[in-house]
């Protein structure tokens, strides 16, 4: 059985709540389909509001992070139960530059993807390489070490069900995109890794998106690749060429 696309839009630190409001109207009509699973991953602010405007759509919520904890004393934190009971179905877990201006590491991302399964969440479980580690060639190398850290004790239907996004940071925001090729080399070989620490049924069945500099000029080539299932996309997802990534065919 074919994997169903999934396209989602990570807006970052980006739109206020009556911005949200008003982007989430403005691309109603134009991102609407029946071939790919959408969602807007938003900032904490914009859940509630965005939730609301987005009901009778084909739009799904997801969130930007969330914290391993269930209640208590962490202070500017939230947690799955949180956003689940605020509407959310999927969560960015581990984007670069959460990694890299947060510090956060593999043990903290493995607590937070069994956290939000737990919770009945989708985790969108992000990996990547820098411009210097591409140049090393130790690119496969680096992405497995993150994809085993942080599917410590996650069993393969948890797997199944989960999405991981392939980013190359080095691609993030920048302009410049992997290739088509790249994409997919690195896609499969994530899909590779899954099949081993898993079982191939495991591995056909995750969904892989690749983001960094998706637009609607490259999504329909990247979007074609055989382990390619989607996109994680920045700064296109929230303007009205968002519509055309969905809609890329």
């Amino acid at each position: 059985m074919a994997r169903r696309k999934i396209i989602a839009g990570n807006w970052k630190m980006n739109m206020t709540p009556s911005e949200a409001v008003k982007l989430c109207a403005e691309l109603k009509d134009l991102v609407k389909s029946d071939e790919a699973d959408v969602v807007y991953c938003v900032p904490a602010i914009d859940i509630v509001p965005v939730v609301e405007a987005v009901k009778g759509t084909n739009v799904e919520v997801g969130a930007e992070n969330m914290y391993f904890e269930e209640k208590g004393a962490y202070t500017g934190e939230i947690s799955a139960a949180m956003l689940k009971d605020a509407g959310v179905k999927y969560v960015i877990i581990g984007h670069s530059e959460r990694r890299d201006y947060f510090k956060e590491d593999d043990v903290l991302l493995n607590k937070k993807v069994k956290k939000a399964i737990e919770a009945g969440l989708t985790p969108i479980l992000c990996c990547g390489e820098s411009l210097e580690q591409r140049e090393m060639g130790v690119t496969m190398d680096w992405i497995r070490l993150q994809i085993k850290s942080d599917l410590v004790d996650v069993t393969a239907d948890q797997v199944k069900e989960l999405v991981i996004a392939y980013e190359p940071i080095w691609a993030i925001g920048t302009g410049k995109t992997a290739t088509t090729e790249q994409a997919q080399e690195v896609c499969k070989g994530i899909r590779d890794c899954i099949a081993e620490m898993y079982d191939d049924a495991t591995a056909a069945a995750v969904r892989i998106q690749y983001g960094g500099s998706v637009n609607a000029g490259n999504a329909a080539e990247l979007f074609a690749q055989p382990d390619i299932d989607g996109g994680l996309v920045g700064g296109a997802s929230l303007k009205a060429d968002f519509g055309k990534i969905v809609n890329y065919k």
